[in-house]
């Protein structure tokens, strides 16, 4: 079972990232209450779990989820990749069920399975016949505190997480370089640690370091149920208190993490690697969060991300790709469904022949420019129109609430701002746009990432000391067709 390690498994099944992140990333400003979304049901468990319904009855199937508020950036210092470790073992035998019986289950009733872990979340997840729900209910609350784990257990999986570590990002020199871009943009965060964490660190992680972890975090007062589809309130709340609110609540600490200090100096990462087909630039800004300092450009930064790369008539499109002929691609993002800091991308991969610091130079100049100029009054409406849009698509799918409420309440929104969303989004400025560029824009405060082909050997010169004509030199065996935006698969 491929099972997702970061935030982008809900882009990748359901929306772009941004449009993932403007549906989650509100702060707590007014919001007018007749602005729906989802329309979810939610009560509290006696041992403080929440409990979150949507209704949607277009066929006899739920989503039935529990996510945790634990993540890569809660884990001890010195044992980067336990959160992720453990979401594989949570898969392992309980008191009451061998290892890898409960995925036979849900294989045998039909239903589908997978986990998932972020920088500040981890989640479980089933989507099966509604009349198979109880079944899902019952074993999943089994692994919330019955988990058995031994070395024998243990050791294998982590060997494949080193695999999975060696083939999603060792062998992927895009995903190189991304990796040392993010550790770059954080200097004291520890959102700067990859999700799968440090290959010598996982391998040094021991069974009580996990078991202690285990005991820590997951309690039901640390957990948050989602259940979306042909369901109501009325039917799951005996259910979730007959498994779920059997189990004592735990002593879970509050989120403790190291912030960043004042970020004074710009940042270069480049990676040179012989796979490269397609080189690229891209660079990160540290922005707010809705949970962190300047949190009131969030919904302004997500439609500046929209101006940029909401399609073929964006800004980058526009001016990279289409005007000037420069990129062969670009794209910008922003996510502040965290619950620290967030970041702000742009992004351009050069057309065949176009030097990376030329292209480097156009992506400057159109940031300039919309630092100097801001941007118009329709661009405003059509951002706002796609983001609003996006909202209605996003009531189509069973699971997409349940994902985006559940990740929502984890990172610390709560159910009224994500059904807020479209009136907050409609709600922005120019004038607030403009000031969030000029706020989160900032040269000192970004990571530029370079990728590159190797460098060209240059050939042995000839005997005799005789010039290297055209026909003996290499022209530059680096630069080839352009396959992919990704770097190439490595």
């Amino acid at each position: 079972m491929q099972r997702n390690t970061t935030s982008s498994l809900f882009i990748r099944l359901l929306l772009s990232s941004f449009i993932l992140a403007a549906l989650l990333a509100a702060p707590p400003l007014l919001a007018p209450a007749s602005a729906k979304v989802f329309e979810p049901e939610t009560f509290i468990l006696k041992n403080g779990m929440q409990v979150v319904v949507i209704r949607n009855p277009r066929a006899p199937v739920v989503t039935h989820m529990v996510w945790y508020k634990v993540g890569a950036a809660d884990e001890p210092p010195g044992q980067s990749g336990i959160a992720h470790l453990l979401e594989h073992l949570m898969f392992k035998g309980t008191k009451k069920l061998k290892s890898g019986e409960f995925s036979k289950i849900v294989a045998r009733n039909g239903g589908r399975e997978n986990a998932f872990t972020g920088q500040d979340y981890t989640g479980y997840y089933q989507t099966i016949a509604a009349d198979r729900l109880e079944t899902m209910m019952r074993h999943e609350a089994d692994r919330m505190t019955g988990l058995v784990l031994t070395e024998a257990a243990i050791a294998p999986e982590r060997l494949v997480v080193l695999q999975e570590r060696r083939s999603r990002t060792d062998s992927r020199p895009q995903s190189i370089l991304w990796e040392q871009a993010r550790a770059a943009m954080y200097l004291n965060h520890p959102y700067r640690i990859p999700i799968i964490g440090w290959a010598h660190e996982i391998k040094a992680l021991t069974k009580d370091q996990i078991i202690a972890f285990y005991r820590r975090y997951y309690a039901p007062n640390n957990a948050i149920l989602v259940v979306a589809g042909n369901i109501t309130a009325s039917r799951l709340r005996p259910l979730a208190e007959k498994y779920y609110g059997a189990i004592p609540a735990g002593v879970t600490p509050k989120r403790a993490r190291p912030m960043e200090p004042p970020q004074m100096a710009a940042r270069r990462v480049i990676r040179r690697d012989a796979r490269v087909r397609q080189p690229s630039v891209g660079r990160l800004y540290l922005a707010p969060g809705y949970n962190s300092a300047g949190r009131k450009h969030a919904y302004a930064l997500q439609i500046l991300s929209e101006i940029l790369d909401g399609g073929a008539t964006s800004r980058l499109n526009r001016a990279l790709v289409i005007e000037q002929k420069l990129a062969a691609g670009t794209g910008a993002g922003y996510d502040a469904m965290v619950v620290d800091h967030a970041t702000f991308s742009v992004y351009a991969a050069p057309r065949p022949g176009v030097p990376i610091e030329k292209l480097e130079a156009a992506l400057d100049a159109e940031l300039a420019k919309l630092l100097k100029d801001g941007i118009t009054e329709e661009e405003l409406r059509r951002a706002k129109q796609r983001l609003r849009d996006a909202a209605i698509f996003a009531r189509d799918s069973l699971s997409t609430g349940a994902r985006i409420l559940g990740r929502a309440l984890a990172v610390g929104l709560k159910v009224e701002d994500v059904e807020n969303w479209p009136e907050r989004i409609g709600a922005v400025t120019k004038a607030e746009v403009e000031a969030a560029a000029r706020a989160v824009l900032k040269p000192n405060s970004s990571v530029t990432a370079i990728l590159l082909p190797a460098k060209a050997k240059k050939a042995p010169a000839k005997s005799g000391g005789a010039k290297r004509g055209k026909a003996g030199g290499v022209k530059n065996p680096a630069k080839t067709k352009n396959p992919a935006k990704s770097g190439g698969k490595g």
